[in-house]
């Protein structure tokens, strides 16, 4: 009998520890910019896709890391009565190079209908996944050209960060240090604005960290939206669209007026070679901002 309890017991464990490790839950996000919805029945069910265009980027904010799926149905319009289509799409993570994204062959769905039958015949469903790492993200998505409709559903599904150990790394000087007090740890963060954006030269391949806090006045409350622009070398790289709270955890150290927002986080891959990335404000209705740059432990030798 206690061999069958722990037999049981044992199996219990598992299961649970499989239902752990396949828990996260798969999220479905809309463009922050261009929606135009063209809603999608599926098996009798209501599924929402978001147009695609030539001329304007389909925008997807998300934190990682995490496994970003894109679903695409091109349409067959009524026009076009036998044949198979194809389509070609471009997407662009943190505004680096653009990956070129083919299908082909594409058929009539059988189970997917629109919601306006005068749209046309939605196509089998293409889609393909993109890994993001840690941190905040922007991914554009635009069609090589307009000649076949194409709409896209997006889910995401967080995975966990890998472990690496990260230590500080200084800015380029002059820059006003500003020391928070977290879990009762001090932690150096720097000021910077519009006018004194915070600028860091680093050699790479590595990767570079940053975390960055709004600061807020007491009276300040809800979520505050802020955008701050990635130059590498002088070029734009990256524009992040953020939000943040008050941070329930940090305060400061020498200035009781003031209240640091939430950090927000992104990493920039350094490619190889000596580089300077900026890390510029744009919300001129804002205040100040705080950030903080850290390396991987590994690469602690290229810092010199």
């Amino acid at each position: 009998m206690k061999k069958i309890q722990l037999i049981l017991l044992i199996l219990i464990l598992c299961v649970s520890g499989v239902k752990s490790q396949s828990g996260s839950k798969s999220t479905y996000l809309k463009p922050t910019n261009f929606q135009k919805r063209v809603t999608t029945i599926i098996s009798g069910k209501t599924r929402y896709y978001y147009s695609l265009s030539s001329e304007k980027a389909s925008v997807i904010n998300i934190k990682g890391p995490g496994k970003l799926r894109a679903m695409t149905r091109g349409r067959f319009i009524p026009e076009q009565q036998e044949g198979k289509i194809k389509y070609e799409l471009f997407y662009a993570v943190d505004g680096g190079e653009e990956e070129s994204i083919k299908m082909s062959g594409i058929e009539r769905s059988n189970k997917a209908t629109y919601l306006k039958g005068t749209l046309g015949v939605p196509g089998q469903l293409e889609d393909f996944e993109i890994e993001l790492g840690r941190g905040h993200h922007t991914i554009e998505f635009k069609l090589k050209d307009n000649q076949i409709p194409v709409a896209v559903r997006y889910s995401f599904t967080p995975t966990k960060a890998k472990k690496q150990e990260w230590i500080a790394f200084s800015p380029i000087q002059p820059s006003e240090p500003v020391d928070l007090i977290s879990r009762e740890t001090t932690v150096g963060y720097y000021r910077f604005s519009i006018k004194k954006p915070l600028k860091v030269q680093i050699n790479g391949p590595t990767e570079l960290r940053v975390l960055i806090r709004i600061e807020n006045h007491y009276q300040m409350k809800g979520r505050i939206l802020y955008r701050v622009q990635i130059k590498e070398n002088g070029e734009v790289k990256n524009t992040y669209q953020l939000s943040s709270r008050r941070s329930e955890v940090a305060v400061y150290k020498d200035d009781k007026d003031l209240i640091p927002g939430k950090a927000c986080e992104f990493v920039i891959d350094v490619p190889k070679g000596r580089h300077t990335y900026e890390i510029v404000p744009l919300d001129k209705d804002k205040n100040t901002v705080l950030g903080r740059f850290l390396i991987p432990e590994k690469d602690v030798k290229l810092i010199h």
